[in-house]
């Protein structure tokens, strides 16, 4: 028995196929294209579709609950007990499954600082899966990889489907996370995201509880973050379609990463190898460095859609969905930070894309509002971007701009983010990507030449001595100006015609954020509690 085999068949996965371990992008990319997964664009890039799921299924994910982390788990909607058992039956049927069947691993790691990060192996039955997981995660050097010992398992098989009535789950799709047996199983869902989340979930339950054993709580957060020429780090909360990736791309800034970060004694480190970007109208003059990978070989790009003949991409096309998406690794940004540490951060900007238009463009947040806000989470998720979601925007709240995939209390997050904004003295601002002049339907996007100004002003120090006015209704510091931003813009009421309508829906977010927080107000200080809206 070969060493390849037998390292499978501790995951209890035998008589497979032929076995393709750390396969190059290019071998993959021969695979892929002759078993019909996808197709070569113009310039490199390789596009596939996901089929009937473009984007996560939250309501598809479960953990399994046993002794180890039945006491330390924040069960309920984002994190739903799965019965030891039924993993294990699980289990069976997709080994079942796959015998016969080739699959591809890649080894990898999670987590850019040796001290912190985590051994995976991503197992799939595609080929173009591997390309994704080989762009998103950290490559494991080539003396790394004989006799590699994963601390996490991931076994992706889309085309397996769980049956609700025989498996205790909600659908044909399922994400199962198994702290225990160190094993996640992932089947009925083609979108890749699955899998790079899968790995954020169960680090935001590692790293703030020491569950590595490395002697310190290490904050994991969802956010993006870059570097200026002075060292200056800067992070970025925002959920998807909050500008969370575009914003970090700067050109005059290093990326150290677009996504999932921890923040440890040392400083910021990025948990991936890669970024996962929304490619949906993206802009060559707005968005440069991020558009420049949609034209390089090894960029997965799914359900993008592009000529049948010349294979030239249009970006612009939403048929197929509003969430197309490009994964690459981070090196494809010509400012990427490699490896991904930095310092600790001197500026925190918490993005929202506030589909009632009424949310300052960029505010200054005391620590107290900083937490406050952290842990509402405020956004609108666009239509697309998550199965469930209508065709209108929907106002949300997700706890710590990452509801998903938060495994712990979101209070254990905010208490350490709290903790860190004092010890390192950080200033944070609150950025609205969202619409101005009115609602959705009536107000438009915020110019993001708008938006990309007011980051800037916060990140240089440009703000620091600006006078501020306090907004009468949500209670956060606003600017009476910012270079490069018409005045007018930097107050919402003043973008509205209606005014009284701005009353009308200002008053009616305020209320929804005091809704929301209700289920925070016995496990924070009477000052957080207090940093809401009037």
């Amino acid at each position: 028995m070969t060493d390849e085999k037998k390292n499978l068949q501790q995951h209890g996965l035998q008589n497979l196929g032929k076995i393709h371990w750390n396969l190059s992008t290019a071998e993959l990319y021969e695979h892929a294209i002759r078993r019909n997964e996808g197709q070569a664009a113009d310039l490199g890039p390789l596009v596939v579709s996901t089929g009937q799921h473009t984007g996560r299924s939250p309501n598809d994910k479960f953990v399994v609950k046993e002794e180890s982390t039945e006491e330390n788990i924040w069960w309920g909607k984002v994190n739903v007990p799965f019965e030891p058992a039924r993993f294990d039956a699980m289990h069976r049927r997709v080994k079942a499954y796959l015998q016969g069947k080739d699959v591809f691993v890649q080894e990898c790691y999670a987590g850019a600082d040796p001290a912190y990060r985590i051994k995976v192996r991503v197992v799939t039955e595609t080929a173009w899966h591997n390309i994704f997981a080989k762009n998103m995660f950290i490559e494991a050097p080539a003396e790394d990889l004989p006799g590699f010992q994963p601390d996490f398992t991931v076994i992706n098989v889309p085309s397996f489907h769980a049956e609700p009535e025989l498996d205790s789950t909600n659908s044909q799709v399922f994400v199962i996370l198994n702290f225990a047996k160190r094993l996640i199983l992932i089947g009925g869902s083609s979108y890749a995201g699955e899998i790079k989340k899968s790995i954020f979930t169960l680090l935001n339950y590692l790293l703030p509880s020491d569950g590595l054993n490395r002697g310190e709580k290490v904050l994991a957060m969802h956010c993006s973050a870059n570097i200026g020429k002075d060292n200056d780090v800067a992070i970025f909360f925002g959920l998807s379609g909050t500008g969370k990736t575009t914003l970090s791309a700067d050109p005059n800034r290093g990326l150290i990463g677009d996504d999932e970060h921890g923040w440890s004694s040392k400083g910021v480190f990025n948990f991936e190898g890669g970024c996962y970007a929304k490619m949906i109208r993206l802009s060559p003059e707005a968005e440069p460095e991020i558009y420049q990978t949609t034209r390089m070989f090894g960029t997965i790009l799914e359900n993008v859609v592009m000529d049948p003949e010349t294979r030239i991409l249009d970006l612009d096309d939403a048929s197929l969905t509003e969430n197309t998406r490009g994964g690459y690794p981070l090196s494809y940004i010509d400012n990427a930070v490699i490896p991904s540490q930095a310092d600790h951060p001197k500026n925190i900007l918490m993005l929202t894309a506030d589909a009632f238009g009424v949310m300052p463009p960029i505010a200054k947040l005391t620590q107290e509002q900083a937490m406050y806000h952290f842990l509402s989470g405020y956004t609108a998720k666009v239509a697309g971007t998550e199965k469930g979601v209508g065709t209108e925007p929907q106002a949300t709240f997700s706890t710590c701009f990452g509801a998903p995939f938060m495994v712990l209390h979101p209070t254990v997050y905010a208490k350490m983010l709290g903790e860190k904004m004092a010890e390192h003295n950080v200033d944070c601002w609150l950025v609205n990507t969202g619409w101005s002049g009115g609602p959705f339907g009536i107000g438009k996007r915020m110019k993001i030449a708008y938006t990309r100004a007011m980051v800037t002003a916060a990140l240089d120090g440009s703000l620091a001595g600006v006078a501020t006015e306090e907004d009468p209704v949500f209670g956060v510091h606003i600017p009476v100006s910012c270079p490069n931003v018409p005045a007018e813009v930097l107050k919402p009421k003043n973008t509205w015609t209606d005014k009284a309508s701005y009353d009308e829906y200002a008053t009616k977010l305020s209320g929804m954020f005091k809704k929301n927080f209700g289920q925070f107000a016995e496990y924070v200080t009477p000052e957080v509690l207090a940093a809401g809206p009037k």
